[in-house]
């Protein structure tokens, strides 16, 4: 059963179409990649999912309330807590039950010990799992992640994409922009690749690769780099 629906969404800036009627649903506990070039148009589909902002025509449904939202820069409070980020933030999204959401979300993601640290003084890999915990605060079907991995060293990635995994193994479907090729490739099972507004391919990795058997040593960089060029892209 789709979590979220997309409709024939397009968007222009100043006439120029960041989006051009995409077209495409989630199911339950699906781990969804975005791709794409620079300008494709993934921040802004991610946005629009989010109700952050509006398109110009098509639309976006979900099945049980609005997505989770992550973008790509931690909106946090570095003089405050973990524990006081969440708990205002749960206020500011008129969670039912504040404390209990609060509670919730330090377990969910690990930070129960760290819950009385400044924000300013954690690592970038647990200021990012503070950031995904506001994100689950009204418990979403659907969390939308823009490029969660920016900026973080390998180790910490990979803490991160293990809690990722988790969310899917519970059932939250999750979309994610990425320009990590092998991130979208290993933790992607579902892959969307934009360009210039467009959705060119929906489909798993493997189909991708098939797309372009002939990319050099079978990479799947190299076939995806292969796959737009076939597109004019």
């Amino acid at each position: 059963m789709a979590v979220i629906e997309v409709e024939a969404v397009s968007r222009s800036y100043n006439g120029l179409q960041a989006l051009k009627g995409v077209t495409f649903s989630a199911e339950q506990g699906e781990r969804i990649a975005l791709i794409g070039p620079n300008g494709a148009g993934k921040t802004t589909l991610l946005e629009i999912m989010a109700g952050v902002q509006s398109s110009d025509s098509g639309r976006v449904s979900a099945g049980r309330g609005p997505a989770g939202w992550v973008p790509q820069r931690a909106a946090l409070y570095r003089r405050l807590s973990v524990e006081e980020n969440l708990r205002l933030f749960a206020r500011l999204e008129r969670v039912a039950d504040v404390e209990g959401a609060v509670e919730a979300m330090l377990e969910q993601t690990g930070l129960a010990e760290r819950r009385g640290d400044q924000v300013a003084t954690l690592s970038g890999g647990n200021q990012q799992r503070v950031n995904i915990a506001i994100g689950l605060l009204s418990r979403p079907e659907v969390l939308l992640l823009d490029e969660p991995t920016t900026a973080l060293d390998p180790r910490q990635r990979q803490r991160l994409w293990e809690f990722i995994h988790t969310l899917g193994e519970g059932g939250t479907s999750v979309i994610f922009a990425t320009h990590n090729i092998a991130e979208a490739e290993r933790y992607g099972e579902r892959l969307l690749v934009l360009a210039d507004g467009e959705l060119l391919f929906d489909g798993d990795p493997a189909g991708l690769h098939a797309a372009e058997p002939d990319s050099p040593g079978g990479d799947f960089e190299a076939a995806f780099v292969a796959f737009l060029r076939s597109k004019g892209h």
